[in-house]
């Protein structure tokens, strides 16, 4: 991962360094700024085979890419845009949009542009933008142009899936390998094909593979998003998203575990970290079992002991026993419970 921050150079040089970075490593753009005295600003870069996904950080500015700026260079790319931090407001293809935290935008840098951000509280504004070859999206670009500049919540479905991915690989690209970035890449590609597609409403045009791992993936993020739910189970997981039960035991054959096994798996991972986490030390075993979804006491220490080797309560004193220092004064300890209780 490239990482740049402006902090780096002397105050007077900083506005000047990040217009020279952006226009090397993005595109060629007009950038202003009351910020441009001090510019505080910083960028990650992550290049994933031909997927490029970028994350700066900024104070208020605005952008504005002309048509000249566009013949003198142009990338041919689709642009996703993610808002994590402040606000941005964006002009393009006759479209105005006031984009809020969490909210996802489509932009062609093949089009004139203008664009800002804005933060109330001083702060920085924070953005994530996957830029995809425009070669690489099998949609038709006649219905994506009808969606450019156009706001779109990532709270669910298949929005919601690539906002979690690209946070995450900002979050992780740090750790990432070369090895892993054609894969990730591949990944990027897939999950923005099929939010775009939805958008476009041209599902139905993309490969069975793809629209298939793509709703094994929200699938996935809602039963992870609903896993306190006691109620939690096919019938209701088929129902949220618009299939038969047959269709999503279906989908979960290539996992080799079930859909009730995947819950259950992840339940027992919720559980397992929250006993291992001395903040929940005064929380009862059964507390932290029922918080995430088991109902049955005997049931739950039943499935822990086969899933870690030891009941619940016993892996949480092991952990305690194993961390505490020898001279480390006494604290109170959580209330004993039985071997397996909850």
């Amino acid at each position: 991962m490239f990482e740049w921050r402006s902090s780096h150079l002397p105050p007077p040089d900083r506005f000047e360094g990040w217009c020279a970075l952006v226009g090397r490593h993005l595109m060629p753009t007009r950038i202003s700024s009351e910020h441009e005295a001090d510019f505080p600003a910083a960028l990650k870069l992550l290049q994933l085979g031909e997927i490029t996904v970028s994350a700066p950080r900024y104070p208020d500015l605005r952008t504005l890419r002309t048509s000249r700026m566009i013949r003198q260079s142009d990338p041919d790319q689709w642009w996703v845009a993610l808002v994590c931090t402040g606000r941005m407001w964006l002009e393009q293809a006759g479209s105005t949009a006031d984009l809020a935290v969490g909210d996802l935008v489509l932009m062609d840098t093949s089009r004139p542009y203008d664009s800002g951000v804005l933060c109330r509280d001083g702060g920085l504004s924070g953005i994530i933008s996957l830029q995809l070859p425009r070669r690489a999206l099998p949609v038709p670009e006649q219905r994506l142009r009808r969606h450019v500049g156009r706001p779109v919540s990532s709270a669910r479905g298949s929005g919601a899936l690539l906002a979690q991915f690209l946070r995450g690989l900002i979050r992780e690209g740090g750790t990432l390998g070369s090895a892993e970035d054609a894969s990730l890449g591949k990944v990027a590609s897939e999950l923005a094909t099929v939010f775009l597609a939805g958008l476009a409403d041209a599902t139905r045009t993309l490969p069975e593979a793809t629209r298939h791992q793509a709703l094994a993936r929200e699938i996935k993020l809602f039963i992870r998003r609903h896993l306190g739910e006691p109620a939690l189970a096919p019938p209701a997981i088929a129902a949220a998203h618009n299939v038969s039960v047959r269709h999503l035991h279906h989908v979960f054959e290539e996992e080799a575990q079930t859909v009730s096994e995947y819950i259950r798996r992840q339940r027992l991972e919720r559980c397992r970290a929250d006993l291992a986490d001395p903040h929940h030390d005064l929380r009862r075993v059964a507390e932290i079992a029922g918080r995430w979804g088991f109902r049955d006491a005997a049931a739950f220490n039943r499935a822990f002991r086969r899933a870690y080797g030891m009941p619940p309560g016993e892996y949480r004193r092991s952990l305690r026993t194993r961390h505490q220092p020898a001279d480390a004064p006494c604290r109170p300890a959580a209330p004993r419970e039985r071997d397996g209780g909850a």
